[in-house]
């Protein structure tokens, strides 16, 4: 397969990857569309309409926003999220917008970008079409994109047979199963985050991959800061909810100065409240519409980072190299999940998203644990199979409430599975292929409230109440 471990890892904002960072992606891709058909000076109108799960719950996620900014030409990994509100609340006051960054057009934001809360697109729950007009009302070009998850963004209506994973061939190593992948480093007596750098060094040298991977480990340190530093003590959105990582880091960071000058016994589950504590702060910052990694996704954005900080707070040894393999072998647990099922709630609800994350965490923690393949298989397995069925029902379409905190219970589980799998050999009945085939079954016959529509479950109970 044609997916690198950069793919699985972008750096992008919040609050969602598949609801934020993919409609600005391709927001943008249409208008650098315009750019290159060197058909700007005839732009008069450009409409944005976002069907299914973007439609019911786009508000909430900041689409509307999102593709705004992204048909200014604006890309998620460099703007700047400081003053992006104030640039979206300036075109909807001045009723202009700067299209590509480049030509300034009419720009109505009630009746230029419209959500459809109950019309889908054939391929897939992210779908979004572009139409651009000219000053006779004409169409001058028309897009279709769909969001596929992690911020993917497919082109276009594919076939019904097509994947919407690029699966083009060419690795030293190709595997599409988790068993090829174990075969592949029985064969060559390597590692799981070996035989991804391998395959990685198609597209970057070896010294190119550990850089950006090592860039992606300062973005996650940065988002941590960030959720643990903010000012405004209420994430937006209107359900008033409290950021709790700024207080929880004083107190723990009180408990352990207490602790150096006591007598009694240090708190044994004290490395647990860290843990809590790095996924709260970067799904409190994600939630705020703060820079994040997509890991694999932004809903489920703290997973990886907050397993990851306490392998590097806690693990002795713990370095940079340790932090490579780490990424790379939760990356290549993404990719099986990528590839053979799906990581976006509105397709699988959050089993696809915070299930998918803790297995991708499980792995990475196991292999720099000392875990062998066997075993770094099976964390990955125990990591999916406990969160098979999870619904995605984000109270008032914010990736607030049930977020935040499953993103601390889905890390701990991550710790959990990877020690289990250290204490075992490696074997065990059900394979992670398995596991994953079981998440995209249970996916499919999941029903649509239940998937990033909140229409069902906690979405509807909690407003009821």
């Amino acid at each position: 397969m044609a997916l690198s471990a950069l793919d699985l890892f972008s750096v992008g904002i919040g609050p969602s990857s598949s609801h934020t960072v993919g409609p600005m992606r391709a927001a943008r891709l249409f208008a650098q569309q315009m750019v290159d058909a060197d058909q700007l000076d005839q732009i008069s109108r450009v409409k944005a309409e976002l069907f299914g799960s973007l439609g019911a719950t786009g508000v909430g996620h900041g689409s509307d926003k999102a593709v705004i900014l992204g048909l200014q030409g604006e890309d998620p990994e460099s703007l700047d999220v400081e003053t992006a509100d104030d640039r979206v609340q300036q075109c909807s006051e001045q009723g202009e917008l700067l299209f590509a960054g480049k030509q300034t057009i009419s720009f109505s934001r009630s009746q230029d970008v419209k959500l459809h809360r109950r019309k889908s697109l054939p391929a897939h729950p992210n779908g979004m079409t572009f139409t651009a007009y000219d000053g006779a009302g004409e169409v001058l070009a028309e897009g279709t994109y769909y969001s596929v998850g992690g911020g993917f963004v497919v082109v276009g209506e594919p076939e019904a047979d097509d994947p919407l994973v690029d699966d083009t061939p060419g690795l030293p190593y190709p595997f599409s199963t988790a068993e090829e992948l174990l075969q592949h480093c029985r064969r060559e007596g390597a590692s799981i985050a070996q035989i991804m750098l391998a395959n990685e060094l198609t597209w970057r040298s070896e010294e190119e991959v550990r850089r950006e991977l090592l860039y992606i480990w300062q973005v996650m340190r940065e988002c941590v800061e960030n959720g643990c530093t903010r000012r405004e003590t209420i994430l937006p959105g209107g359900l008033k909810v409290k950021r709790r990582a700024p207080a929880l880091r004083d107190e723990l960071l009180e408990a352990e100065a207490q602790a150096r000058t006591s007598e009694d016994a240090p708190d044994p589950l004290h490395a647990m409240e860290w843990v809590n504590l790095f996924a709260l702060a970067v799904n409190e910052e994600n939630a705020s519409g703060g820079r994040i990694v997509t890991a694999p996704t932004n809903g489920a954005a703290g997973i990886v980072p907050a397993v990851l900080h306490y392998y590097d707070r806690f693990v002795p040894g713990a370095d940079d190299d340790g932090v490579v393999d780490f990424l790379l072998t939760s990356a290549a647990v993404g990719i099986l999940f990528k590839v053979n099922a799906s990581i976006s709630g509105a397709e699988m609800g959050c089993q696809g998203e915070v299930g998918s994350a803790c297995s991708m965490a499980a792995a990475g923690l196991c292999a720099v644990l000392g875990g062998t393949p066997e075993q770094v298989e099976n964390a990955a397995e125990i990591g999916i199979e406990h969160n098979l069925g999870l619904t995605c029902d984000p109270v008032g379409g914010l990736v607030q409430i049930p977020c935040i905190e499953r993103n601390a219970v889905a890390s701990m589980k991550a710790v959990n599975a990877a020690r289990m799998a250290m204490r075992g050999d490696g074997t065990h009945v059900v394979t992670l292929d398995q596991a994953i085939k079981t998440m995209r079954d249970t996916g499919n016959d999941m029903k649509t409230k239940y998937k990033e529509t909140s229409r069902g479950g906690l979405a509807v109970n909690v407003i009821e109440c």
